[in-house]
């Protein structure tokens, strides 16, 4: 443990060992002296960890805090065992049998405790354990918790540690971290002694093997992903966990006390050691910084703690980027450095021990362990230099290695990994120049066989950043919402892969129509490429689609694209968000929504490059991203997008009505209905009205209503799944008036539910037929019957006047937790009189909160206004509403009126966002 400075002002043992002393001198209860004794330590305590803290908010100097706050529990803990052998255990002179040592083991045992970590202890006993012994470790315990501390701890001999340890990894571990805190050395010793004859010698390759697979497991149980913008300190990958392996390996191999001694025995490099320090202490701070921030042993970086952590750290806004962002990007580039450190350390200690991986039968018949492939020789059947200057005299083969690595199905050594990393500076402009590098990346980019694995390699030696700068300014770049699951260059590249799946086929079930396109594409390098710089300008100045296009620009033709495979390329990236936006925030019923994305689209090419540039760009975003819903609503626009491209759309849309129509008459009769029925029936809807719905809704529609003009009931409602689009469909059948849409939503809001889509229909009766479509607080269909009829009394309560909303959604808000809050979204609300030929299109951007639809459409209600169609999205934090709106008189809004109404809403959003 290093030096620390003025350790009195911490811990003054002799003081407090003082005042311990007199206490045990005043003739009171054994009770009352045990209180008194406890409040001398729990001052002790919080005197130290004030102090301690004082230091660490002054420097921020996470490795001295860790020190620190050890030697404050070494002290308090020698103090007690001291108090408790002469005054509450006293018994003059002790036997040899009555021997104890206490041990610092893991953590506590390397002297790195955090402001809120377990204090992990052994008591180290002689084999025969006496009364005394438990009297003594109780006694210690009890007083431990109830100083608040977090203890684990074991009574053990060291014959029955030796046993442990070589039945438990887990213990083994533990040990080989094992620091002498107090009592008798003598017990100490013996056990360091046996530890190392008995358990560490002659097991090393074992040892290395158990704790890699350990690591592996942790990894998978963590999601294996480096990049979650939500990442764990300690356990995530890339974190304090896997440097405590490398020190684990070091210590268990070599017997080195610090990772640095690796250099003067010559297994690792300075630059490595330096490495290893630079992202340990950096880890360090910012675990301290949470356990300070939190109040407890917290090391998952999570939202609303990284903007707090950033500004202590000195992470201050910038014009260009947010200083949160920065941050992140820093943890996640020392996250990546450790990931080298672990490779090349595990590759030189597999030399050591001559570990070879089992090759694979394919590799036997193919070739033998001499052979060279391309240049590069095969080192345990994986792929290494042939001498450390290969990449000196020829740069490009740094290209060309990850090439044949993907090509081959062979890994690569980490030692040619290393000589990667020691050897980027040569990847420059001269290089990048040069045909023969950039045809190399396109071949990987655009392999038959998965992409994503190499350039996720590329992308961790660096190599990937340094060939093509432009993605280098966004490795490591998070987004700082709770949409985005990854960073931006680890959602690039699970998109290529997502590409390379539905191109292989292995994404037919879930995505039909992606996988049954894919062969129609005319060129596969256009899309992989657009795929790869779709989202290559985030986190710069202005819209990065415009910005991502120029660079897409610029890169084609270093590429060997020609002039038109520049500008689809260019183009894809400039339009990578229109498809989705269309689908999900515009009504593609509306003929307009369609001809004007087909205007912009042009081609049927284009059309299908662009819905596989969005579903792989919506997949990547991460696991429970894309859904049926989504899937519906794309595919929909596709359809009509590509039967627009070949006939005119409104004879089209006329077509459907009629089609659909005749659809209904056909079931109709099945069912039994009269001609004059059916007829009565037909003229209650307008034309619209047959196109927005299928024949299945229709019938729905029809047996609702047949049965509600029957009953004379004043409300219907009426649920049933929708697992196409995974949402539950509410139908909503009453008198039409002011305010309907807006009560609805508002009893939604009530019951739990989240609207994801709504049409909005009115009747020549003048009744309305409402449709929503709904989804549970973990995006599901609402299955629970007793959460339909919650519903469905709500809806029955809110409009009969049973429940009012202005008194009751605040209540629930209040009672909701909302993890959105702690974001910052920017209102926005954009009228537009051109998105369609008949309404007034109203996009609402904002921060979301449970009943935020209520609140809004209540602002359109108070002016006036009548919704046709309603189409809801959310993106983690942020919701971007779309609304259909006529005035009283079934105009569009326009003008003053509608910049009151923009006005209005902004008010909403922010009334509730503060």
């Amino acid at each position: 443990m290093p030096n620390i400075h003025d350790q009195r002002a911490i811990i003054d043992r002799r003081a407090v060992t003082a005042r311990l002393d007199e206490l045990a001198e005043r003739d009171s209860s054994r009770t009352v002296r045990r209180q008194a004794v406890l409040a001398c330590f729990k001052e002790a305590l919080a005197a130290g960890r004030e102090e301690i803290k004082r230091r660490f908010e002054a420097k921020g100097n996470g490795a001295m805090t860790l020190h620190e706050t050890s030697f404050l529990i070494d002290q308090l803990v020698r103090t007690a065992y001291d108090f408790a052998i002469a005054h509450e255990l006293a018994q003059g002179v002790r036997t040899s049998g009555e021997a104890m040592t206490l041990v610092a083991v893991g953590g506590y045992g390397r002297g790195e405790l955090s402001p809120q970590s377990d204090i992990d202890l052994l008591f180290l006993t002689p084999y025969k354990r006496a009364p005394w012994h438990e009297q003594l470790v109780e006694w210690l315990l009890y007083l431990l918790w109830d100083l608040g501390l977090k203890v684990g701890q074991a009574t053990r001999s060291a014959e029955e540690c030796i046993r442990h340890a070589k039945e438990d990894m887990t213990i083994r571990t533990a040990l080989l971290e094992m620091r002498w805190l107090w009592g008798d050395k003598v017990l100490y010793d013996d056990l360091v002694k046996r530890f190392q004859q008995n358990v560490v010698q002659g097991t090393g390759q074992e040892y290395f093997e158990a704790k890699l697979e350990e690591r592996n497991q942790r990894h998978e149980r963590m999601g294996d992903v480096r990049y979650v913008l939500e990442p764990n300190v300690k356990e995530g990958k890339g974190g304090l966990r896997d440097l405590h392996l490398l020190f684990w390996l070091a210590r268990y191999q070599f017997g080195v006390v610090e990772f640095e001694n690796l250099v003067q025995l010559q297994v690792i490099s300075a630059d490595a050691a330096s490495r290893f320090v630079k992202a340990q202490n950096f880890l360090w701070t910012v675990r301290c910084h949470l356990h300070y921030l939190t109040g407890r042993e917290e090391d998952r970086l999570t939202f609303d703690v990284q903007p707090e952590i950033a500004q202590r750290m000195g992470y201050s806004d910038r014009a260009s980027s947010r200083g949160v962002e920065r941050f992140m990007k820093h943890f996640y580039l020392v996250a990546k450095d450790v990931g080298d450190l672990t490779r090349l350390f595990c590759s030189l200690d597999e030399e050591r021990h001559k570990a070879k991986l089992k090759p694979s039968l394919l590799a036997r018949l193919k070739r033998k362990k001499s052979d060279l492939i391309e240049g590069f020789r095969l080192d345990g059947e994986r792929l290494n230099t042939p001498d450390d200057q290969m990449f000196e005299a020829d740069p490009i083969a740094m290209i060309r290695l990850f090439r044949v690595a993907l090509e081959s199905g062979l890994d690569i050594h980490p030692h040619a990994l290393d000589m990667v990393h020691r050897n980027l500076r040569r990847l420059d402009a001269k290089v990048r120049k040069q045909p023969e590098a950039m045809h190399l990346f396109m071949s990987i980019l655009a392999n038959r066989r998965n992409p994503e694995i190499a350039l996720r390699r590329m992308n961790e030696s660096g190599v990937l950043g340094r060939l093509i700068p432009d993605f280098g300014r966004v490795v490591a770049q998070m987004q700082y919402d709770m949409y985005h699951v990854y960073t931006v260059d680890e959602h690039t590249i699970q998109a290529v892969g997502v590409l390379h799946s539905i191109e292989s086929g292995e994404l037919a079930l879930p995505l039909p129509l992606a996988t049954s396109i894919f062969s129609k594409i005319h060129s596969r390098d256009i899309l992989y490429l657009a795929v790869f710089l779709h989202d290559v300008a985030k986190g710069r100045s202005g819209d990065h689609s415009v910005l991502g296009a120029e660079i897409a620009t610029k890169l084609g033709p270093s590429l060997g694209f020609n002039p038109g495979e520049t500008e689809t390329v260019a183009w894809l990236v400039r339009h990578h968000l229109l498809m989705s936006h269309t689908a999900f925030k515009r009504d593609i019923d509306d003929p307009k929504t369609i001809s004007d994305f087909v205007a912009i689209v042009q081609s049927p090419e284009r059309l299908r490059m662009l819905l596989l540039l969005t579903v792989v760009d919506i997949k990547a975003v991460g696991p429970t991203v894309w859904n049926a819903w989504k899937a519906g609503l794309l595919r929909e626009l596709y359809l009509r997008a590509e039967e627009a491209m070949t006939g005119d759309l409104t004879q089209e849309g006329q077509s459907r009505g009629r089609a659909g129509m005749e659809s209904l008459r056909a079931g109709l009769e099945k069912l039994g209905w009269t001609d004059k029925d059916i007829k009565d029936h037909l003229a209650l809807g307008y034309p619209g009205y047959w196109i927005t719905f299928d024949t299945d809704s229709h019938l729905h529609h029809a047996k609702m209503i047949a049965e509600a003009e029957k009953t004379q009931a004043k409300l219907t409602v009426s649920t049933r799944d929708d697992p196409t689009r995974g949402a539950t469909e509410i139908t909503v059948y009453t008198g039409d008036h002011a305010g309907l849409f807006s009560q609805i939503a508002g009893a939604m809001a009530l019951s739990g539910v989240n609207i994801v889509d709504a049409r909005i229909v009115t009747l020549s009766n003048g009744m309305a037929l409402d449709t929503f479509w709904v989804q549970n607080g973990e995006g599901d269909m609402v299955h629970e019957e007793r959460h339909l009829t919650t519903i469905k009394q709500t809806i029955e309560q809110v409009m009969t006047g049973r429940v009012w909303l202005d008194k009751e959604l605040p209540a629930k808000r209040s009672r909701l937790p909302n993890r959105a809050a702690v974001f910052k979204v920017p209102p926005r609300v954009i009228g537009d009189e051109a998105a369609s030929r008949t309404h007034t299109v109203i996009e609402v951007n904002g921060r979301d909160r449970p009943g935020l639809l209520y609140d809004l459409t209540s602002a359109m209600t108070g002016q006036g206004l009548q919704i046709s169609s309603a189409h809801i999205s959310t993106y983690g934090e942020r919701v971007v509403d779309v609304f259909y709106v006529k005035d009283v008189f079934g105009h569009k809004v326009r003008g003053q009126k509608l910049e009151a109404v923009r006005q209005k809403l902004l008010n909403a959003l922010e009334a509730k966002s503060a």
